[in-house]
């Protein structure tokens, strides 16, 4: 069985599942950049007291599965999504689908990912694809897989699928899998409230969630926890902590720089949406601050490669950290006092 699914490239997985399966449900109007602002992807939260991987968790994004879930209810498209208790279920249920037709998104591990190569696998949980057809190759399944970070689709065999439909781990997936549960025809209107809510949530969340951990508070709190990662964790310890910041960045998904250009195109879109220029002017603010998140993680990778390692290094990467904190905040009000029009 296979799906007439078109496979689109993306810079981020759930962005690109998120566009392809909503193309498929027939919402034409559909990009990668709308569906990351539409679904308020743009996030940061620095958690010390949680690992992956031996570092803290540090997200330039929001929760995995949000931008699907987000992009949807503002769109009005009810979701399927299913998690299971045993791998049995769970390849009964992605049968089923395909069977019908039904082409779904799936959220999985990447340490096994056997079309990654090597130096890209290591164990994160939070990668999503699609699976949209199975054949018969020698008595055993082989699953067609559209993984939208690739240039091309791909195959799994059913046990190399299940593996990573079942990594085990810090956001285990438990073998969930999601889809619009029914096609779609958007009118231009509701694509203009949902530019609106997608842009008003990302306001709420990166300006007013209380406390210092998230938003642009957050960015500032790390960039100040930085400065004191030398002497308070060591030389060595601190290197693996920057190593760990840049993982985050710059190799899960398109991480901190590429999120804030995916964000300034979303911003460049939506100003066709809702004429207004000062939405061009902020998407340049975006720009700019994707330029430096890439340079923080130049000056970190230094570090933790052993070419620097001075205080004033990490002094270096702490004000990057709360300079890029000032310019999104300053984006974001800008973005707060646009009026809107109906």
């Amino acid at each position: 069985m296979k799906i007439d699914f078109e496979h689109l490239q993306a810079a981020h997985c759930e962005t690109g599942v998120t566009r392809n399966l909503l193309k498929y449900a027939g919402v034409e109007q559909i990009t990668e950049p709308l569906a990351f602002g539409i679904g308020a992807g743009l996030f940061f939260v620095y958690i010390p007291i949680l690992k992956i991987n031996n570092g803290p968790v540090i997200a330039f994004r929001t929760q995995p599965g949000l931008i699907f879930k987000r992009t949807c209810q503002a769109l009005g498209i009810p979701v399927i999504r299913k998690k299971f208790n045993t791998k049995e279920q769970a390849g009964l249920v992605l049968k089923e689908c395909l069977d019908r037709g039904q082409p779904v998104g799936c959220q999985v591990g990447v340490y096994y990912l056997s079309y990654f190569p090597k130096e890209y696998r290591f164990h994160f949980n939070a990668h999503n694809l699609v699976v949209y057809g199975r054949e018969q190759n020698h008595d055993e399944d082989h699953y067609l897989i559209s993984d939208p970070i690739m240039e091309k689709p791909t195959v799994l065999t059913a046990y190399e699928l299940e593996r990573v439909r079942f990594a085990r781990g810090a956001l285990a997936p438990r073998g969930q899998l999601y889809y619009p549960e029914q096609n779609s025809i958007i009118s231009d209107d509701r694509m203009r409230k949902a530019i609106r809510s997608g842009i008003e949530k990302n306001i709420r969340n990166m300006l007013h969630i209380p406390g210092p951990i998230a938003g642009v508070k957050g960015i500032r709190y790390t960039g100040r926890k930085i400065k004191k990662w030398r002497d308070k964790l060591g030389l060595k310890k601190a290197g693996l902590y920057l190593a760990q910041m840049v993982r985050m960045q710059e190799e899960i998904g398109t991480g901190g720089g590429g999120f804030r250009y995916i964000y300034a195109a979303f911003l460049q879109e939506a100003q066709a949406w809702h004429p207004d220029d000062r939405l061009l002017e902020i998407s340049n603010m975006f720009t700019r601050s994707g330029d430096s998140w890439r340079e923080a993680a130049i000056q970190a990778a230094g570090i933790y490669k052993g070419r620097i390692g001075s205080q004033q290094d990490f002094d270096v990467i702490g004000d990057q950290l709360v300079e890029i904190a000032g310019l999104e905040k300053q984006a974001f009000e800008a973005l707060s006092k646009i009026k809107w029009h109906p």
